[in-house]
Parts: structure tokens; C-alpha cells; sequence
């Protein structure tokens, strides 16, 4: 009877929600397109109208809480890892790091700046240090009460900040389409006369300096805002799925990082990420300079992310390998959380491949091809194929079921009848025990059953019996043994292979993560697309899948830290 309510409750609230989002979407785009009667500060407005509302209610769930903490509250325990949280909280602090170059910028043109642009900065930072303090505290919450109203609050706080993540993305994307004109001028195509501003102040700023680091620094901070706007709307995302919802109480086992074992995994990553770092370099500093510079920049960064892209696509089919070697149910139970996940693995990826199938398209289309456009072919296609790989294994890896570990400490009492003498060993173990051990002394293994004979048959057989009966028994033991040894032994390296292929993944998606979000994007570069789709169609394109492909490397990435926790 309560189900019906509910469920009207979680459809009136994500209906409200959806509106909310619409609304700032078009007041967004109408500001970028120059809408008349539509200024930035009414996009400001509207912006610093949902963070206070958001504010309000999570002072008021914050207060709530602090009265009722003696109270038991369920918790969804694949929810908010400590990781994730750590994830945004360092995102979070480069976005009020952003937020200070704001204030100081609006300081600098505050005569000709309206004072929402001054006061958005300052709104912003105050919510995002409560919404951190937030999700620190509350990210695992299942709500059982006041549930219609904190539908309504949590599914405001999603689409509050996926508005914030459009508006960092359309500003980064307006600073990107400018340079990439530039670009495209060296590169020989000189017929273009899209004009776009970059809403620069119509007046002189006080100190030319200070302007000058403000202006080009809040753009190298927006990939860290952005990224955190995301992460915020996701967790809050799984807040709201939460609310209402029964557990079942079972006993979750943590599973912290570890870097024992997965050194060949880190080198290798770190090789890759190094070097992706010194491309990202050269291949800004080199790109724009000249039609020589520009070229060789493309084709260098290219021959790289195909290096990088076939071994990813390699370490992927190995893994999926070793999966298909083993003979271990899925995990299909109930999670929100990872529901989500798989969800925006596949839902973000189609960014990349809409780009990808674009370039693949341009090059087969286009009449006149430059070298370096080739090196764009294999590119565009192991773009493809390696998400299907890594999508496939992140998925499979995160539905699998982890080995049952029993935490107890059994405690054996060996008994091992000599000539009349009982001997007795109390070692612990902390692994399953599958009626095998291994006696300390000697190393001798032994195996205990029922039909180990006590005191009472002491001195009743023959020692030649005693002694021929503990023989066979321990050749018997001994080959059981063996066999379970070098079970274990392959299982445990099979586990090693996999927890260094997540540790090398986890570093390639960061790496593949720096290029495009710091303005390393041959889409717009390369300048054949723009021949065969023509410059305003390509740029759309590339402006709407963009954010999708950075965000799918820096969840990638997530996911794989999570695998190999788990692995």
C-alpha cells in the first residue's frame, strides 16, 4: 500500500527535476547565441537561485541528522567509497582555487562586470565546501523518512549540479573554439568567417598583469570544476535511488588499495602517463606555430595514442581471457550504485565513438588527404574497439562475485598418535579452510577428518599397523595436498595478472584523460572533418561529445581503481 505513493513521489520528483534541467539548458543556450533580452547575469541569477535553494536543504538534512545521530540509519555500502570521496574532495579544492581567480577577475573589471559575476563565485564556493561536507557525511544514507520532500531536495541537487556542469562546459568549449580557429588558420584552411566571441569586458582592467593571470588560469582549472560537478551529481544520483529502499543486512568486506604486487602494472602505466604528459607539451606548444609544426604535432600525438591504445586493447583481451578460464558466478543482487556505473560506462563512451565514426567518415569522404589525416584512420578505429574491450571487462569485473573468505580464525587441534604419545598443535589460519593444513613443525601435511582415532585405540593394534596406517595416510595427504597448493598457486597468479592489468588500465585512462581536457584535441585540429561536415555542423558536434568522452576517462578510471580493490 505505501509502494504506490512512493513511486508517484520518485516520478513527480524526476519530472521536476528534468523541467529544472530544460529551463537552464535553453537559458544557457540562449546566452551563448546571443539572445535577445538574455544576458549572462540572468543565467548567473538563475544559477545562484538552485545553490542557495540547495544550501537551504542541506543545512536543513544536516540539522536533522545532528538530532537524530543515536538513531541506526541503514547505509548502502557499495555507495560513496572512501576513494570516490577523496576523488571529488581534490576536485573540489582546484574548483575554489577556480572560484578565487573568479572573484580576483570580477575585482580587476568590476566597472564594466555586473555584480552577478561577482557574486556567483562567492555562492559557489560556499556551496561546494557544504556539498563535500555533504557527501563525506551522508553519501551512503538510505532515507526512511520525510521521503516525498527529500526526493524532491536530492533530485534538485542532481540537475542543480549537472546545470553547473553545462555552464563550465559551454564556457571552456567557447575558450577552445577560439584557439582551435587560430589553428586551423596555419594549417592552411583560411576560409573560414565564423566569427565567436569570447564575451571579453568592454573595458581596461586595473592591474594588467593580475588580469592576465586570472583570465588564462581559470581555463587550465575548468577540466577539474567540471569533473567535479559530475562526480557530485552522480553520488547524489545514488542518494536518490537510496531513498526508501530496503537492504539486506549482510556483512560487507572492505577491500582497501594495495600496491603489493601490481609493480609491473604501475611502471608500465607511469611510462605511459610520463609520456603523455611531455606529448601534451610539445604538442601545444608546437601546434598554431606553423603548417610544418602543426602537422608533425598531429602525427606525433597520433603514433603515440595508437601505441598506447593497441597495448590497452591487449591488456583488456587478456583479462577478458583469464575471466573466461574461470568458472565464478555474476553478482545480480540489487545496487543503484553499481547500476549506475555500468550505465555511464556505455552511455558516455558513445561520445568517443560519435567522434570517431565522424573522422572514419571524413577520411573516406574527403578528396584531398593530408599524411598525417591517415595516422587519424587507425586512431578513429582503436578508439572503437578498445572502449567495447575495457567497457566489457569493467562491467564483467564489478558484477563478478568475490571469493568467500571466511574472517573467523579456525583454530585445528592436530592429533598425531606416536607409539602411545598424543602431540597436540594449535596453529590459526586466517584462509578458507577446506580440511587441509600444513603442520608447522616439519612442514608435514596433514588432514583431519573423523576417522582420526583417539586414545581409547592407543596400544590396542600392532606398531606396524600404527606406523603402515600413518604412511599411506600421509602419501594420500600429501598428493591432496599438492594438488590444492598448485590450485591455489595458479588462482593466485591468474589474480595477480589481472590486479596489474587494472593498475595499468586505471593509469592509461588518467593519461587519455590530460589530452582533451586540457586542450590537446585533434577533432578540432585536424581540419579534415571540417571539409567534408562543414565548420559549424563538426564544431556542434564536437562541442556536444567532447564532455562526454573526458568524463568517460575519468570515470574509466574510477572503475578500474575499483576493480582492482576488488580484485
Amino acid at each position: 500500500g505505501g509502494s504506490c505513493p512512493q513511486k508517484n513521489a520518485e516520478i513527480l520528483s524526476s519530472q521536476y527535476g528534468i523541467n529544472l534541467f530544460l529551463a537552464g539548458l535553453l537559458l544557457t543556450f540562449a546566452w551563448a547565441v546571443h539572445a535577445v533580452g538574455i544576458s549572462k547575469s540572468h543565467l548567473l541569477s538563475y544559477l545562484i537561485t538552485l545553490m542557495l535553494v540547495q544550501l537551504l536543504w542541506m543545512l536543513w538534512y544536516l540539522g536533522r541528522s545532528c538530532t537524530q545521530r543515536r538513531l541506526i540509519r541503514d547505509k548502502d555500502t557499495h555507495a560513496g567509497a572512501r576513494w570516490l570521496k577523496c576523488g571529488i574532495t581534490l576536485f573540489a579544492v582546484i574548483t575554489l582555487i577556480l572560484d578565487s581567480f573568479k572573484i580576483g577577475y570580477y575585482i580587476d573589471f568590476s566597472n564594466c562586470l555586473s555584480p552577478t559575476e561577482g557574486i556567483f563565485p562567492v555562492t559557489h564556493a560556499v556551496h561546494t565546501i557544504l556539498q563535500v561536507y555533504f557527501l563525506w557525511c551522508h553519501a551512503k544514507d538510505i532515507i526512511q523518512s520525510f521521503k516525498t520532500l527529500e526526493r524532491f531536495g536530492v533530485i534538485h541537487s542532481v540537475f542543480t549540479n549537472l546545470l553547473l556542469w553545462t555552464n563550465g562546459v559551454l564556457t571552456e568549449s567557447k575558450h577552445q573554439l577560439n584557439e582551435h580557429k587560430e589553428r586551423l588558420i596555419t594549417l592552411g584552411f583560411g576560409n573560414i568567417t565564423i566569427v565567436l566571441d569570447d564575451h571579453a569586458p568592454q573595458c581596461n582592467c586595473t592591474t594588467t598583469t593580475l588580469c592576465s593571470i586570472f583570465s588564462q588560469g581559470i581555463y587550465y582549472l575548468y577540466p577539474f570544476n567540471i569533473e567535479y560537478h559530475i562526480l557530485a551529481s552522480t553520488m547524489l544520483y545514488v542518494l536518490w535511488k537510496n531513498i526508501g529502499r530496503k537492504v539486506e543486512h549482510h556483512q560487507q568486506h572492505k577491500t582497501p588499495f594495495k600496491f603489493h604486487g601490481i609493480t609491473v602494472g604501475m611502471i608500465f602505466g607511469l611510462i605511459v602517463l610520463t609520456s603523455t604528459i611531455a606529448i601534451v607539451v610539445v604538442y601545444l606548444i608546437q601546434i598554431g606555430r606553423s603548417k610544418i609544426k602543426s602537422e608533425l604535432a598531429l602525427t606525433m600525438f597520433y603514433l603515440h595514442a595508437i601505441s598506447v591504445l593497441a597495448l590497452m586493447c591487449t591488456a583488456g583481451v587478456v583479462a577478458l581471457l583469464i575471466y573466461r578460464l574461470e568458472d565464478r558466478s555474476l553478482d545480480n543482487s540489487k545496487n543503484p550504485a553499481r547500476k549506475l556505473d555500468a550505465e555511464l560506462l556505455v552511455g558516455t563512451a558513445a561520445g568517443s565513438w560519435l567522434l570517431s565514426w565522424g573522422s572514419i567518415l571524413a577520411i573516406i569522404c574527403a578528396q584531398a588527404h593530408p599524411k598525417y589525416t591517415w595516422y587519424n584512420l587507425p586512431y578513429s578505429v582503436l578508439v572503437i574497439i578498445e572502449k567495447y574491450i575495457q567497457n566489457l571487462f569493467i562491467i564483467e569485473s564489478i558484477h563478478r562475485e568475490q571469493e568467500k573468505v571466511n574472517d573467523d580464525i579456525k583454530t585445528l587441534r592436530v592429533v598425531t598418535i606416536s607409539r602411545g604419545s598424543t602431540l597436540s598443535l594449535t596453529p590459526s589460519y586466517k584462509e578458507p579452510y577446506n580440511g587441509r593444513a600444513t603442520c608447522d613443525s616439519g612442514g608435514v601435511p596433514c588432514l583431519f577428518k573423523g576417522s582420526i582415532r583417539g586414545r581409547e585405540n592407543d596400544g590396542s593394534g600392532g606398531g606396524a599397523k600404527e606406523e603402515t596406517s600413518q604412511e599411506n595416510s600421509s602419501v594420500m595427504h600429501s598428493a591432496s595436498d599438492f594438488s590444492f597448493y598448485s590450485r591455489n598457486s595458479v588462482t593466485n597468479n591468474k589474480r595477480r595478472i589481472l590486479k596489474n592489468i587494472a593498475a595499468f588500465l586505471f593509469l592509461c585512462n588518467l593519461s587519455l584523460w590530460i589530452p582533451p581536457a586540457f586542450g590537446c584535441r585533434p577533432e578540432y585540429d585536424n581540419g579534415l572533418e571540417e571539409i567534408v561536415f562543414g565548420f559549424e555542423p563538426w564544431i556542434i558536434v564536437v562541442n556536444l561529445a567532447m564532455p562526454f568522452s573526458i568524463f568517460y576517462r575519468m570515470h574509466s578510471a574510477a572503475s578500474l581503481f575499483e576493480v582492482n580493490c576488488k580484485t
